[in-house]
């Protein structure tokens, strides 16, 4: 099985979607399972893992009408207030769905200390009940909470987004790859190989801009750890889908095909209990 672990769907508002801005133009549209399906077929993917793009629980209510109707979707990683002192009702009742896997914060958009509030915690504590997956989204900066943060739920399942979005543009990497193999150290900690093309030049990177990159999560994480994600259709500000799946399976040539396969979906599919 080919399983793309992070992607999303959504119809435009521009009220809500305010992140999309005008150097976005591409993605002021539409993007629903009957725009994806045949890229990932395509691509020879099996399936997908839909992450939220929007913090509110009508959005993950809508992901999950999505998955009921097209098999592909394998699962859902939704979002959830892990602050409201109702958050161990709300995971029990979104649990009752299969295709319900995880939840994801939108944590690269919070203050310093967020993810180490006493109310955050809580909800945190509460997911491995349900078995529920945590998505980390980031940027190098909050590596270092981020890192407090596992440490304090070491049975806890987390996966780091876009590798925590290193400044590939700017060519920085000291203190991210310091702090990467710190976070690694976690066992129960997961990344996946997706966001890269949008963190470097949008209209000029080139395959060789990732290989430092790629080279840390790879030494850090090893190929159990790490899964395949296309960030689409995110990723069409700086390519299309091919693109990114060639920059991965293009570095991985040296890897076994058991390797390959383990990221290209079978770390995804262990990741967030599909059968």
């Amino acid at each position: 099985m080919r399983i793309d672990a992070h992607q999303h769907f959504w119809k435009y508002d521009p009220n809500r979607d305010t992140w999309i801005d005008n150097s976005m133009l591409v993605l002021q549209n539409d993007f629903l399972p009957k725009d994806l399906q045949p890229i990932l077929t395509q691509n020879k993917f099996d399936g997908c893992i839909v992450v939220q793009a929007d913090q509110s629980v009508d959005e993950t209510q809508f992901l999950l009408q999505l998955s009921d109707d097209s098999s592909f979707i394998k699962g859902i990683v939704g979002w959830v207030d892990l602050m409201n002192q109702d958050i161990e009702q709300t995971l029990s009742k979104l649990s009752n769905h299969k295709k319900f896997k995880g939840v994801r914060h939108i944590l690269q958009a919070e203050p310093e200390g967020f993810m180490l509030q006493d109310e955050f915690l809580n909800g945190i504590s509460l997911l491995e009940k349900f078995n529920l997956t945590y998505d980390v989204l980031i940027s190098p900066h909050q590596l270092e909470e981020a890192i407090k943060l596992v440490e304090t739920f070491p049975k806890q399942k987390f996966v780091l987004d876009h590798l925590a979005k290193p400044e590939i543009k700017a060519n920085k990497i000291t203190t991210w790859k310091e702090d990467i193999f710190s976070l690694s150290s976690f066992q129960n900690v997961y990344c996946k190989l997706s966001g890269l093309v949008t963190e470097a030049d949008w209209n000029s990177w080139k395959p060789e801009d990732f290989t430092a990159y790629l080279d840390v999560v790879f030494k850090a994480f090893g190929v159990e750890r790490l899964m395949f994600g296309s960030d689409w259709p995110v990723c069409l500000l700086a390519s299309n889908y091919a693109q990114v799946v060639k920059l991965i399976e293009n570095y991985m040539t040296s890897l076994s095909q058991k390797e390959q396969e383990d990221i290209m979906g079978k770390n995804t599919m262990k990741f967030y209990n599909i059968n």
